[in-house]
């Protein structure tokens, strides 16, 4: 197997780990909240602690993403949230909550987002959007396979899911140490320092309005995605009477199965159309938004659980379509020196905006209920569908960045 593809394959599972780590606090929010007594309020604060910690640090390893041997940043941040996750089985209340799961959880996964894709764009030109796909469907699969972790805690407790998971993501880190190569960042300009300064990055993003735009149209995604992952267990096993583990399955299986699919297709066909339309990464991202809202709402509104589940896989096949193109559009306008930071912008603004989805959500269930925040989630795609059709139509011919295919990306 060609080294690029084996990287796609190392940093998959540890995306997967990401992913699953993340969910399962979600998936056993039943079983949580009355051990430990937690409030609604303090239940989606946690998610927003994890979420606003994420945001604030992410940019900072976006630069360290191009400043350091990115290797060693993937490696460190896959152990971090790995023994953050095995500790939160430890936690007694609340504050132990918010230490092991917002602070230590939050602060390693946002050490890898951004230097692995900045590898695999860097190792993928002509196959990067489905590469950068097939990367993403760790997503779904990580966030699916978590109901192992709603299996796990029914039958001996939700604290031995978190060891389980834990343990299984540091075992993974020490095997990234052998099989990971460190590959140097590309250098096109052989007069220029090899990291770039903060400034000159800071410079850099301020001078692209594409870059801004799509960060808005991230957040709004951002917003949906992690309020539907931490109420939309709860909201299945409370409307439709499901077992935990039903509730956590079928909320996510359907849901990031139908993704997959949309992720796999957009990839695969955006890498073909590109060849002849330079624009059709960008495009891919505002349809996939803007054709997700309707099934959001339907979803939440849904009288059976078949109707349901459904909306989910329709929403699942459009959103894996934005997905398909997430980074792969940014880095068209994003010379390959600043990716890194560039990532790393987008994904601390769309999760600082994001963080707010748990607890707006938790405070809407009592007064108004999971379905009226559920179809809010709707509305935030139709605002990010229009923040990337801004990007596209005013800025993107400005902003575009040409890039010469290195020699192993020839036909």
């Amino acid at each position: 197997m060609p080294y690029k593809w084996e990287l796609l394959v190392l940093l998959w599972v540890a995306f997967c780990f990401n992913q699953a780590d993340r969910q399962i606090y979600n998936n056993l929010l039943p079983q949580i909240q009355p051990d430990l007594q937690l409030s609604n309020e303090q239940a989606g604060l946690v998610a927003t602690v994890f979420t606003i910690i994420y945001g604030v640090l992410v940019p900072i390893s976006g630069y360290a993403g191009d400043a350091l041997r990115r290797k060693w940043v993937i490696i460190g941040a896959l152990a971090l949230w790995s023994a953050a996750t095995l500790l939160t089985g430890l936690a007694g209340g609340i504050i132990g909550l918010i230490v092991f799961r917002g602070l230590a959880t939050g602060a390693g996964e946002a050490f890898y987002y951004p230097s692995a894709n900045s590898l695999i764009g860097q190792l993928h030109q002509r196959t990067r959007a489905l590469a950068m796909g097939i990367h993403q469907t760790a997503n779904y699969i990580g966030v699916a396979i978590s109901f192992v972790g709603a299996f796990v805690g029914e039958y001996f407790g939700w604290r031995h899911a978190f060891y389980l998971f834990g343990g299984l993501g540091v075992a993974w880190a020490l095997w990234l140490v052998f099989r990971m190569e460190d590959t140097p960042q590309p250098q096109e300009d052989p007069d220029a320092p090899r990291r770039p300064s903060a400034p000159e990055v800071l410079k850099y993003l301020k001078a692209k309005p594409t870059v801004m735009f799509l960060a808005v149209s991230f957040a709004c995604h951002v917003f949906a995605n992690i309020g539907y992952l931490t109420w939309m267990p709860t909201f299945l096993h409370e409307k439709f009477e499901l077992s935990l583990t039903a509730a956590s399955f079928w909320a996510l299986s359907v849901h990031y199965a139908a993704a997959a699919t949309g992720v796999l297709a957009g990839g695969h066909l955006s890498d073909r159309l590109m060849i002849r339309r330079r624009m059709v990464r960008m495009e891919f991202e505002w349809i996939g938004l803007l054709l997700s809202a309707p099934f959001v709402i339907w979803m939440a509104y849904a009288n059976t659980l078949v109707i349901c589940l459904v909306a989910s896989g329709l929403y699942g096949i459009f959103r894996g379509v934005y997905d398909s193109n997430l980074f792969a559009a940014p880095f068209d306008v994003t010379a390959p020196r600043y990716r890194s930071s560039m990532v790393g912008f987008v994904l601390s603004f769309g999760f600082i905006i994001g963080a707010a989805a748990p607890y707006l959500l938790g405070a809407m269930k009592k007064p108004w209920g999971l379905d009226a925040g559920i179809a809010l989630l709707g509305a935030a795609y139709v605002i990010g569908a229009v923040a990337a059709l801004v990007a596209l139509y005013a800025f993107f011919n400005r902003d575009y960045v040409p890039e010469a295919m290195h020699e192993e990306e020839s036909p």
